[in-house]
Parts: C-alpha cells; structure tokens; sequence
C-alpha cells in the first residue's frame, strides 16, 4: 500500500473519533460527599426522612449515590445504589426486604440526572407501591448539590427539595 493510501486511511478513522470527542456532552460532576444545609431546603411532610448526607462517586459509565437518613427508630441508615447510564434497570434492596427498581438519564444538556424509580415498601408483608424521580443538579457554581426528590403511593404525593454543601 502507498503512503498516501495509508494516510487517507488513517484520516478516515481519526477524523470521526475527534468528531464525536468533541460531539460528546460534558455532564455534570456529582462527585464527593455532600451534607444537607436545612436552611436552604424544603424538606416537605417526611422531613425526617430526607438525607442528611449524601456521597457520590461518578465514573463515564455508571455512578454510586449512598444517602444517610434517620431511620424508623432514630439511627443513622445508609442506603447504595449504583446506577448505570444505559437506561436499564437496577434493582437494590432497601430497609431490609423492600425492593427499589431505578434507572437514570442525563438531560440532553448533562446538567440534570433523573433517577426514575419504583419501591416496593414492605412492611411486614403489607406492601406499597411508591413511584417517582429524583432530580440531581450543581447549583451556586458547582458549591451546592440540589435533590428534587417527587414522589407518589397510597400515602399520597410526596416531595422535597434537599440543598447540599461540600
């Protein structure tokens, strides 16, 4: 083969990579562990329950959330989930029997993740079904952390707006 074959050739693959480098959206970066300033939230009905940290570790293809929370009796409960970009299900288990079905999606711009999600809170064999979404978004340049957190069941509609700080 000629150089200049080998040259077109290589032009050929190498323009299309730079083209979708650049194509590419620059999301968001959720990393680090976040506590809730309470000032600037609006923590609705289940005040109680809303996290009071959260750590996320995001990677290209997937990303790690731990929130903490009072639990039913007053301690610290912690629950993980790590959720992939692929709009494909993950399924955790949550207070102990309780399954939580999620999936997350960048906005077209990268600047928001919505977790779409279904739990299925059981307690003790009486089980309900709590469907929602949860809103992730840098706020004051990148310094604060805001959770939009929605949700509906048999409780009835539900929602907070938790504001956290590094």
């Amino acid at each position: 083969m000629s150089p200049i074959f080998l040259k077109r050739l290589s032009v050929l693959f190498i323009a299309p990579a730079i083209l979708l480098t650049f194509a590419a959206t620059d999301n968001s970066n959720f990393s680090g562990d976040w506590t809730l300033n309470e000032s600037k939230s609006d923590m609705g009905q289940f005040a109680n329950f809303v996290p009071r940290k959260i750590k996320v570790d995001q990677k290209t293809d997937s990303i790690t959330i731990s929130k903490t929370s009072s639990g039913f009796n007053g301690e610290d409960v912690t629950q993980t989930e790590t959720l992939s970009y692929d709009g494909k299900d993950t399924e955790s288990t949550i207070f102990e029997n309780s399954k939580r079905k999620a999936k997350a999606q960048w906005s077209d711009d990268g600047k928001t993740l919505t977790i779409t999600f279904t739990l299925m809170l059981d307690f003790n064999g009486q089980v309900t079904e709590v469907t929602g979404t949860e809103k992730l978004a840098l706020g004051d340049d990148g310094k604060t952390l805001i959770l939009q957190s929605n949700s509906t069941s048999s409780f009835g509609d539900n929602g907070y707006k938790g504001v956290y700080e590094k």
